[in-house]
Parts: structure tokens; C-alpha cells; sequence
């Protein structure tokens, strides 16, 4: 069986559009706003969690935008994102020329499951706003690694849309760079708990 990780930047305001790039995701107004932030907490955790061999889980949007990126990008680091096989929730399946790669089919949910039940590497999914909550709420996500930067975006496409799933997280680690950016890794605890300030300690 596969681990999935799911790896976010977020702003304060959980933004995650078109972190890397002024022209990353069409018109959006405040595209690149994680570009400037060189703090070395991020490529920290960025290095460690691609140090050992891994697939890709990706929504469409974020291939066509790697796709556009990956292929002509230089580096041992960019080979290993060309290397590793993109398993791809899409419709258009036939439109996806950056490989190896996979459609994760019509089903995107069984898709998923029968994926993870597979032998292979594990599975890192990046910035898809459609794939996140998905994983969370049929409980496929093993961690997520939100990387949050000091930024008020206040529009653009959020980690988490109205109508998501009411989870619990529990901290696994915290580091927190010079800059002001956290990487916090969680790991899904399970249903949302309740209760009131007066209540009794458990």
C-alpha cells in the first residue's frame, strides 16, 4: 500500500493559487506571491519529502501548469519529477503528453482507492484545490504538509472550499523559518470533535 502526501502552499488566508509565479495560473493578480520568500525551512522540507522515490497525484490544472515547466527545467531535481509517473484526475485523458503518465479515470474516488492499494512508491499530490479535500474526506491522505506564508491574499482558489468536510489534524511537526513561513506537517486525526469551554477535562 501507498502513503499519499499532500503538500500545500497557503497563505494566512488559505490561498493556495498560483504560488510560484506571476503567469502561473492565467490572470490571477497576485501569482508568484510565495517567490519571494527564499527561506531555507522550504526547500528543507521540499528536499526531504522528494529524497526518496515518488509517484505524483495531481488535478489537472497543476499538470498543465507543470507540464508547461518540468519537461525543459534542468537539474537533478527536475529529473526526478520527470521521472516519477503522473497519476492525473482528468477527462481529457488523451491530452496528457508529459509522462509517464496516468488517468486516474472516470471514478476519481475509486481511482484513488485502487491506487493506494497498489505496491509503489508513495504518492506526493500538489496544489489541487479539487483533489485535497477529496483525500481528506474518504480518509486516503496519510499527511499534509501545509506551508504557510505572512501573506493576506484575500481572494483566489482556497485549500479548503465551503462545503468541505468537518476533519480533525493532529501536529506531527512544526518549523517555523526566519521569514515568517511555518511548515506544519498533520496527520488526519478523524471525525471533528465538539464540545464547550466549561466542559470537564478529558
Amino acid at each position: 500500500m501507498r502513503t499519499i502526501t499532500i503538500f500545500e502552499h497557503m497563505s494566512l488566508d488559505g490561498v493556495i493559487q498560483a504560488p510560484g509565479g506571476k503567469t502561473e495560473d492565467g490572470d490571477y493578480a497576485h501569482g508568484g506571491w510565495s517567490a519571494v520568500f527564499k527561506d531555507p525551512v522550504v526547500g528543507e522540507a521540499i528536499m526531504a519529502a522528494h529524497s526518496k522515490p515518488f509517484d505524483l497525484l495531481l488535478g489537472r490544472r497543476t499538470y498543465d501548469i507543470w507540464a508547461g515547466y518540468w519537461p525543459t527545467a534542468k537539474g537533478a531535481f527536475a529529473e526526478t519529477f520527470n521521472k516519477a509517473t503522473k497519476f492525473v484526475a482528468t477527462h481529457r485523458a488523451e491530452s496528457l503528453k508529459w509522462g509517464p503518465v496516468e488517468n486516474l479515470g472516470a471514478d476519481v474516488v475509486k481511482g484513488l482507492e485502487r491506487l493506494k492499494n497498489t505496491d509503489g512508491p508513495n504518492l506526493i499530490l500538489w496544489g489541487s484545490s479539487k483533489l485535497t479535500p477529496v483525500l481528506i474526506e474518504h480518509q486516503l491522505a496519510d499527511e499534509i504538509v501545509l506551508i504557510t506564508y505572512p501573506v493576506l491574499l484575500g481572494t483566489g482558489k482556497k485549500l479548503f472550499s465551503e462545503g468541505s468536510a468537518a476533519r480533525e489534524l493532529g501536529l506531527v511537526r512544526s518549523k517555523a523559518g526566519e521569514s515568517g513561513v511555518v511548515v506544519n506537517t498533520y496527520k488526519p486525526v478523524g471525525k471533528l470533535r465538539t464540545g464547550s469551554f466549561g466542559d470537564p477535562p478529558k
